[in-house]
């Protein structure tokens, strides 16, 4: 697992470092892709209603236009372009315009056919192959687990973030999330490698223990947990305002109409965070455990270790209150992305500029 005199594979780092920018380049174009199929929403939307019409055993009597269609009577109906109305004035015959296009499940009624988004998941895919390369050659360049400091950390959590978006992929169709995953990724990846480069180097001696696998390994999984829920509740507050405003006649973007209900977003999210905050519980304690074996106690009020207990202590607040008080709509949505903001808080901040017992960045200080 360890192996500290073993010498530095350097081609193979540099074998690493050059897949691990490719990667980055590769995850840029995904970024773009689900951005220009958010902004294309009114297409989209109106071949689902053609779907849904289908089904129904309707038949198109009118063909598509750039506006969302024609309103009884034969007058032009207000026209949804990528930025109107979520609920269009008037839909494609045989559809109300009430129809929700996605359930609470996330299924599309009409099957869902979205060809830009697509190809923005199968170039994700392509990137994470080429990530998952980089990670696991940089593990083998140094010879252990490849998350001892700051840039290792980033670009694995950035791979497992991907990971568990491309496996909820095959259960539930997630792609209207996938702007916001993958400029998150984006932004991980940038920061590792032009903001916390780190030559590939053995790892410290309080580090050389298995307790890094276990305690960093559910670590990573949990925030990467933690940062998909914080991506649904940001558009949980999104769908909530576009709700109020249609329901009062106004108009909003027409991507949330492929984006399930705010409470359907908010059940999912609810349920993803309970699975994280167990991992993060097991985090805390792992790490008081390797505490006491490196340093002699459990709890040493270390800055990193205050912070982790602040985040457990914010989503186990979240979990309490939407459970027991009824927080549910914004008031939860804003906790949620409040203990993501803590995590990215504690990973950055906290490890750039707060000396301490965890200060293995791997900067140069």
């Amino acid at each position: 697992m360890f192996n500290p005199t073993a010498p530095v594979n350097e081609q193979l780092a540099l074998y690493s470092d050059l897949f691990m920018l490719i990667a980055a380049l590769v995850y840029a174009a995904a970024f773009i892709l689900f951005t220009i199929d958010m902004a294309t929403a009114s297409a989209t939307i109106r071949r689902l209603e053609a779907d849904l019409a289908a089904q129904r055993g309707q038949v198109r009597t009118a063909p598509a236009r750039e506006t969302v269609g024609v309103a009884v009577g034969g007058s032009t109906a207000v026209g949804a372009s990528d930025s109107d109305t979520a609920r269009p004035a008037a839909a494609e015959p045989g559809v109300d315009a009430d129809d929700d296009l996605v359930d609470e499940d996330m299924d599309y009624t009409g099957g869902g056919r979205r060809p830009v988004a697509n190809v923005a998941v199968a170039v994700l895919a392509v990137g994470w192959a080429l990530h998952a390369f980089a990670v696991v050659a940089r593990g083998l360049a140094a010879s252990r687990v490849p998350w001892g400091n700051l840039y290792e950390f980033m670009t694995t959590g950035a791979l497992v973030i991907t990971t568990v978006y491309l496996l909820f992929l095959f259960r539930k169709d997630l792609r209207f999330v996938g702007t916001f995953v993958t400029g998150l990724v984006v932004a991980m990846m940038c920061a590792a490698t032009m903001g916390f480069p780190t030559p590939v180097g053995h790892l410290q001696p309080p580090l050389q223990s298995p307790w890094l696998v276990i305690h960093v390994s559910i670590a990573v999984l949990a925030s990467s947990l933690f940062a998909l829920t914080a991506a649904m509740s940001v558009l949980q507050l999104l769908q909530d305002r576009a709700e109020k405003r249609a329901a009062a006649g106004e108009r909003s973007w027409a991507f949330l109409r492929l984006v399930p209900a705010a409470q359907g977003l908010e059940n999912w999210s609810y349920r993803l965070n309970a699975i994280a905050f167990v991992m993060w519980t097991f985090t805390v304690i792992a790490g008081a455990i390797w505490a006491e074996a490196a340093w002699g106690r459990y709890w040493n009020w270390d800055t990193k270790e205050v912070w982790s207990f602040v985040i457990w202590v914010v989503y186990a607040a979240y979990l309490h209150a939407r459970a027991t008080r009824g927080w549910t709509g914004a008031r939860a949505a804003w906790l949620s992305i409040v203990g993501f903001l803590c995590i990215v808080f504690n990973y950055t901040i906290v490890n750039t500029y707060f000396p301490g017992l965890h200060s293995y960045a791997g900067l140069p200080g």
